[in-house]
């Protein structure tokens, strides 16, 4: 049961957002337009070619912006508007559909595909939905600026919050997320810990495939998660 005194943390991946449509930007062999691209997601990247990476990231913005939520995105919404802040929602995604779908308290641990910050100074990120760079874009400080985004090397936004409401959350849903990449795929570590130390934690994955991590879990539901994920929590409220 999620009943109104729950504590609930919620971590969306990769899988949620392909059901809107969401291109994973790698052909067959892994590349983009013959780059790896973990040489156009990388400050080294970054570095060496930055109107490449621009380039690229200005190829996921028009495309995201193509696309609408789908009915988990909405079904999270309307958690969040049940429970408020006793759910934690943190996605590895960057494309903003949570929000679109209506949820205001997002922690985007890889940053956010609409937003662009100066690659030197600390003025603070900002929105940005330009998608067509005649010029590289440059700070009133004169140093490029680059995507909001974490990349490949860099260390996730927001972990100490992340981390502590794992701790104290009852019940951890992950929705698409591959269990490969961490330290997101080792969050459900917390509650493995928590379970074996007596307390009365819960764990769930909801996705389209068995996660890498999904003996982690307490259960595993299979289908996509704009199907599955409504269903299961409207069962959760009773």
């Amino acid at each position: 049961m999620i009943d109104d005194q729950t504590e609930v943390f919620v971590l969306t991946g990769a899988g949620i957002s392909a059901e809107s449509g969401i291109a994973t930007f790698r052909d067959a062999n892994g590349l983009w337009e013959n780059h790896r691209v973990e040489a156009v997601a990388s400050p080294e990247g970054f570095a060496a070619d930055p109107a490449v990476v621009w380039r690229f990231y200005a190829q996921r913005r028009a495309q995201a912006l193509t696309v609408a939520p789908n009915p988990a995105h909405r079904a999270l919404a309307e958690l969040e508007a049940r429970l408020g802040d006793r759910l934690f929602l943190c996605t590895q995604n960057v494309d903003g559909l949570h929000e679109a779908a209506g949820s205001t308290r997002v922690t985007h641990m890889h940053g956010e595909l609409m937003k662009t910050r100066c690659s030197v100074c600390d003025r603070p990120p900002f929105d940005d939905t330009r998608h067509d760079f005649a010029e590289l874009p440059r700070c009133a400080c004169g140093a490029l600026q680059r995507p909001h985004i974490v990349w490949f090397g860099e260390v996730p936004f927001e972990l100490h919050t992340i981390k502590r409401r794992v701790q104290r959350a009852a019940v951890f849903v992950c929705v698409g997320s591959s269990g490969v990449v961490y330290p997101a795929a080792g969050l459900v570590g917390e509650m493995t810990y928590r379970r074996q130390m007596g307390e009365p934690v819960r764990s769930v994955y909801v996705g389209l495939e068995r996660p890498a991590n999904a003996d982690e879990f307490d259960e595993v539901v299979l289908g996509k998660a704009g199907e599955v994920l409504p269903a299961w929590l409207a069962a959760q409220a009773g």
